[in-house]
């Protein structure tokens, strides 16, 4: 019996192999920042064949051409003879009687090298890019680094990482040799390639179980300022609380979290953040934060992602189903996919006691004060519809705020006409049931789905209104139910550029503030000329950037009045943008601001409501 199992072993073996697209991805012999990769084929059914690219991968809702990456693309014959080809655009490569195609290679730049300069191209967000840095670190993110053939993206990937021999490849996939020079790992199509990062760096990682999942934590450290074994203990808090909110809607039995830090030296990156993966997520901050902070980020950012894998990743429509990496069908349903999932990151540390009510509200409240800094009338299913078109990309980032917030409302709305039966997660968990990873719901019946799952048509109608209509969502009437209420608040006098700071926003691209067209000037920006369209780049030759702007605003609260002070903006002048210094005397105003308090005394109907809205329980 032993016998025969073992042959049968082998034949299966040699018949996947045999069949798969084995693709080797060489770390060892890197040169100028450039990693060779090899991908072979099983023989071609079709003469006419074109190879592909991403130009958006899921959920980063951008258009990135990750072709643009790759130089010395060579297609080669079962003979070893070139084939010739046609270059349609960055990412695709088109070939003619191909039946012996046998082989490409090709070179990989990495992202992050191009991030500092977008003249040509929006720069790759960090944790959906690649870095390659010899002796030091390679962050993978498959789709930088291998690409598909049409009608190809079902048969299996091989994957081989030639690797230094004391690096280690943090990653959810399961090493199937023992050498330690490569890494072989089994991949079932070209979807599981992309949902499956790796980071290697030399080894600095550990591996615990928490709530009946394996968790590994790969962390790169440029100046081993920090150890994996650092964040062990607010990490595992984090998962178990996690596990315990999500119960049967998540069956992981595995998770990688690749942590990579960027220090002050090159690459200079700015895109921080995390991307979800099925299994793992790929996160990018910087070296400089506090412990604190950066523990903080964790919770914050690594739960969002991770509860990204109830939803999309295993709930979901056709669209995100049957993925087109070449020319991308977005999904209506940006609200529920990252507005919910930004929901649950919040609503999971109130209800698992990680945050006090207080801070729950605050969070609440600042999203409601950064939604005001996009466009409140657009629907929310059309922006996510066109969310890679120039008219649209812009809206995006509400989906974390607008988005939370009709999450919020949503589950406050079940709750009461349930009578705190049913929330948000219920709804969820219910169209999870009724979907899953291998079922996709059609993306114009979501609604319809909603209905049937929770019984109520009233949530038809909130969808119309707020999600799909135009209306502004009611925040305060809603929170009201739920014993909250909205209180405008009036400051001290205070240095800054609009009347209510809150709406204050932040631009990545150009390291700037920024400010909606609707915000009310203050004094001291009328009396020096500063128009509401205008970007702030630097106040008394203090720069902006994503890890000072806690220090800019510290020292714009020093600034006394009368003090002379200097303001450097971007201003668009037809065509081009001028950035100028605007001078003046400072003048400080008292600003009112809008804040959430619980009443002092709800009704027992709202304080009911409330109990059952921030505790979970029925």
């Amino acid at each position: 019996m032993k016998k025969t199992a073992l042959s049968l072993g082998i034949l299966t073996a040699f018949m996947v192999n045999a069949q798969s697209i084995k693709t080797t991805i060489d770390l060892v012999n890197v040169k100028d920042d450039k990693v060779a990769v090899m991908m072979e084929f099983p023989k071609m059914k079709s003469g006419d064949v074109k190879f592909h690219f991403p130009k958006t991968v899921p959920g980063t809702y951008s258009v990135d051409d990750y072709g643009r990456f790759v130089e010395g693309v060579k297609f080669i014959d079962n003979k070893g003879k070139e084939i010739p080809f046609t270059k349609v655009n960055d990412n695709t490569y088109a070939l003619k009687n191909a039946q012996n195609l046998s082989k490409v290679t090709y070179l990989v730049n990495d992202s992050f090298d191009d991030e500092m300069d977008e003249s040509k191209h929006k720069a790759v967000f960090s944790p959906s890019g690649t870095d390659i840095e010899a002796g030091k670190v390679y962050l993978i993110n498959t789709h930088g680094f291998i690409g598909y053939i049409d009608n190809m993206q079902d048969v299996p990937y091989q994957l081989v990482v030639k690797k230094p021999t004391d690096f280690y490849g943090t990653t959810a996939l399961v090493d199937q040799d023992k050498s330690e020079s490569t890494d072989t790992y089994t991949l079932a199509n070209y979807a599981k390639v992309t949902d499956s990062p790796l980071m290697y760096t030399k080894p600095d990682y550990i591996t615990f179980n928490a709530g009946g999942m394996d968790l590994v934590l790969g962390v790169y450290s440029p100046t081993g300022k920090y150890k994996a074994a650092d964040f062990k203990e607010n990490l595992e808090k984090m998962v178990v609380a996690q596990k315990k909110f999500l119960g049967d809607m998540n069956t992981n039995k595995k998770y990688a979290i690749m942590l990579y830090l960027a220090g002050n030296e090159e690459p200079h990156i700015k895109g921080f953040g995390a991307l979800e993966h099925h299994e793992s997520t790929s996160v990018v901050l910087p070296e400089m934060m506090p412990k604190e902070a950066i523990d903080k980020t964790l919770t914050d950012v690594v739960s969002h992602e991770f509860f990204h894998t109830v939803n999309p990743l295993k709930t979901h429509s056709e669209e995100i189903h049957y993925f087109d990496y070449a020319d991308p069908k977005m999904s209506q349903h940006l609200w529920m996919y990252e507005g919910g999932t930004e929901y649950f990151a919040n609503l999971f540390q109130i209800q698992e006691g990680l945050i006090t009510k207080d801070e729950f509200l605050q969070r609440m409240s600042e999203k409601i004060a950064n939604s005001k800094n996009y466009n409140d009338t657009m629907p929310f299913t059309v922006m996510s519809k066109n969310v890679l078109k120039d008219e649209y990309k812009d809206q995006y980032r509400n989906v974390y705020e607008k988005g939370t917030l009709l999450a919020m409302c949503l589950d406050i709305e079940l709750r009461k006409l349930s009578n705190g039966e049913m929330g948000y997660r219920d709804m969820i968990r219910k169209l999870s049931q009724r979907f899953g990873e291998n079922k996709p719901f059609k993306d114009d019946k979501l609604i319809d789905e909603l209905v049937a799952v929770t019984g109520y048509p009233q949530v038809k109608d909130f969808y119309n209104k707020y999600i799909a209509g135009d209306q502004p969502t009611p925040y305060a009437q809603y929170l009201n139910m739920a014993g909250v209420e909205t209180k405008k608040q009036e400051t001290p006098p205070i240095f800054w550029f609009i009347r209510d700071p809150q709406q204050t926003g932040y631009d990545e691209k150009d390291n700037a503030f920024v400010f909606d067209e609707s915000s009310a000037q203050s004094s001291f920006a009328k009396s020096i000329g500063l128009k509401i369209t205008d970007k702030i780049v630097a106040l008394d030759g203090k720069t902006i950037n994503i890890q000072n702007i806690q220090a800019f605003i510290e020292y714009s609260r020093t600034i006394k009045e009368g003090q002379n002070v200097t303001v450097t903006v971007l201003r668009k002048n037809g065509d081009k943008t001028d950035k100028i210094d605007l001078k003046g005397k400072a003048v400080l105003d008292k600003m009112t601001v809008e804040t959430l308090a619980f009443k002092t005394n709800p009704t027992p109907a709202e304080k009911k409501l409330q109990d059952q809205w921030l505790t979970g329980k029925k």
